[in-house]
């Protein structure tokens, strides 16, 4: 007999589709309806900014599913369709036409919005932000070989914006508040490795400064012209990046009382206050089970691998997601993965094993003498065994944990 039950998934990128799929391999046979406001079907976003961006991936390798998956295993997705209402008391969501669906269990996986930049003239034609497959195509459109871009934010989206632009062949510059790159994701020794690469590359890197306004071009007033920084220096631009951060769609949580605090506070099995409410992915600030606090994490990985927790506790079994934070980037010739958690300000001691000069090595960050979170660049396999000796919470032997050739484990 069919499951009578209905599920519904509201936000149709990767955590949304990785959740459908694990409803059906965990046997559930009951009705999935999957509503995405987009107009494709659910991609995933971390080529947008590297692979499809730089014109080395084409769209199809970006889609979680083919087109025929979701008819095959009886999911309903809804494209183009936007959920205005949760209607906690009947169970139901209120669609944008006015109709409503009615849902036995509810995951929202409604991910995050690029922040605005609050200057004058941000509105203007030539500012852009990455999130959808749009944004990327506009870019990839406006990457022309001495295009003047000015990216605003030297966090992971500006950066990688940053190489495929330089790749293209267009003057970059990237204006950054602080003192260098991700200086609060790595600390000041890890963050000039990424300083010197776009160095390296061409980049014209400006740091300690702000942006006050975007100046339209004399040519077209409806165009940005150039960035005009607090201390009064004017840098034409062709074409304007602003990459600082996202904010987490929690606005159908919040309308209707679940509780919020930079994304939707979840437990370790994903549940929110309303027990038949669960949320995955960017939008979701979840307990972890190893780090004893709440976090959310932005990156694809846990798009990727919260789904199937959700699912779980969605048809009633016990799981938690307690699978450490990891994320990675492509860089011109650097390829980079960061296993862990960590604030680089509240560690002991960085301990480097490789050669951070010619970009071939491993950062680890330790507490207590204990390895909380490393990053390894150009050096690969190794994410499974750091993953692991992060998880036995081990102390650690540095002068071993330096060697190249000791191998990644506790102590003997």
């Amino acid at each position: 007999m069919t499951d009578p039950r209905t599920f519904a998934i509201v936000g149709a990128g990767l955590a949304g589709a990785k959740a459908a799929e694990a409803l059906r391999v965990e046997g559930f046979d009951g009705r999935i309806v999957l509503l995405g406001a987009e107009s494709h079907r659910p991609y995933e976003r971390p080529p947008l900014s590297k692979g499809y961006l730089q014109g080395n991936a084409d769209r199809d390798s970006a889609y979680v599913h083919p087109a025929e998956w979701y008819p095959e295993h009886r999911v309903e997705l809804r494209v183009d369709t936007t959920v205005t209402e949760i209607d906690r008391r009947a169970h139901e969501l209120v669609i944008g036409d006015g109709s409503r669906l009615a849902y036995d269990k509810l995951l929202l996986t409604t991910g995050a919005t690029p922040r605005r930049l609050p200057v004058p003239g941000a509105d203007l034609d030539g500012v852009h932000y990455l999130r959808d497959f749009g944004d990327s195509d506009r870019l990839k459109a406006a990457f022309r070989p001495d295009a003047g871009v000015v990216i605003v934010g030297a966090g992971w989206i500006g950066l990688e914006t940053a190489a495929a632009a330089r790749t293209a062949g267009a003057d970059v510059t990237v204006l950054e508040h602080a003192e260098l790159p991700l200086l609060r994701v790595l600390g000041r020794e890890m963050a000039t490795v990424f300083a010197d690469l776009h160095r390296d590359h061409g980049v014209d890197l400006r740091f300690s400064v702000s942006v006050s306004a975007i100046q339209p071009s004399a040519e077209n007033p409806s165009s940005a012209g150039s960035v005009l920084l607090a201390d009064g220096t004017e840098i034409a631009a062709d074409v304007v990046v602003v990459g600082i951060g996202v904010t987490p769609n929690v606005e159908l949580a919040r309308s209707c009382g679940l509780n919020v605090d930079d994304g939707i506070l979840v437990d370790s099995h994903l549940v929110s206050s309303d027990e038949d409410i669960l949320a995955a992915g960017d939008v979701a600030n979840a307990y972890h089970l190893l780090l004893c606090r709440q976090i959310r994490v932005e990156h694809w990985a846990n798009a990727l691998h919260q789904p199937a927790v959700a699912a779980k506790t969605m048809l009633g079994e016990t799981a938690s997601y307690d699978r450490l934070p990891y994320f990675f980037t492509d860089q011109y010739d650097l390829g980079m993965e960061y296993t862990g958690y960590t604030d680089p300000d509240g560690q002991d001691e960085l301990v480097i094993r490789g050669d951070t000069t010619a970009r071939e090595f491993i950062a680890f960050w330790l507490k207590d003498g204990r390895l909380t979170a490393a990053m390894n660049v150009n050096i690969w396999d190794v994410t499974e065994p750091i993953r692991e000796l992060i998880r036995s919470g081990a102390q650690v032997d540095v002068s071993r944990l330096a060697d190249p050739d000791a191998p990644l484990s506790p102590s003997p």
